[in-house]
């Protein structure tokens, strides 16, 4: 007698190459996903340095209705890109102008100073450009400046900032620095109470 023995199915498994395009199209996948995600978190980062930069604008916005007379030491808080920081009269130990720990032209330099170190801790690479508005002095322009990314990349940086750049300063000519995202906005100048030109210890409010 003769056995018959049936046919065993021959088994056939991913050869190298199919293995290798399937690792390929997975980390390509991957990639894509990643390349996605990245690219929402610098875009979250970005709406949160924009909402620190209106935070610190609001701060400047408070430290100038703080001063008695800002109108008239407007220019005491005008600064361009890169300023020097010097070593202003520290008005939390000074006095001065009645009401206050310093005379108005004193507080708008200790002020300006307070509001750019702050600006260049709170952001990355941040700084701050204050202007005098064009179009009406008792207006102040702002535009605060932070890196745009940590790649460092000046092309990608370029085309990436372009979409978020403030709108024009009119004859201030300030612009934002290349590489960087800006924030521009404008704050009013108060005036409040001036010292009597007889008397120092004696005010008086304009109407």
């Amino acid at each position: 007698m003769r056995l018959k023995h049936s046919p065993i199915p021959l088994q056939r498994g991913f050869s190298l190459i199919e293995a290798m395009v399937a690792i390929v199209v997975m980390a390509l996948g991957i990639l894509g996903i990643l390349g996605v995600q990245l690219r929402t978190l610098t875009d979250n980062q970005t709406g949160v340095r924009r909402a620190q930069a209106v935070r610190l604008i609001e701060d400047l916005s408070e430290r100038l209705k703080a001063n008695p007379d800002a109108i008239g030491n407007a220019s005491a808080y005008v600064s361009s890109w890169g300023a020097t920081l010097s070593t202003p009269t520290n008005c939390s130990i000074a006095t001065g102008f009645p009401g206050t720990k310093c005379a108005p032209a004193q507080l708008a330099a200790y002020d300006k100073d307070r509001w750019i170190r702050s600006v260049r801790a709170a952001l990355p690479l941040g700084d701050a450009a204050i202007f005098i508005s064009p179009s009406d002095t008792r207006e102040l322009g702002v535009m605060i400046a932070w890196r745009a990314n940590e790649r460092g990349d000046s092309a990608s940086d370029s085309a990436y900032t372009s979409v978020f750049a403030p709108a024009s300063t009119g004859g201030a000519a300030i612009n934002c620095p290349a590489g960087k995202i800006c924030h521009l906005q404008y704050i009013s100048l108060t005036q409040r109470c001036l010292p009597d030109a007889a008397s120092s210890s004696m005010v008086y409010c304009p109407e």
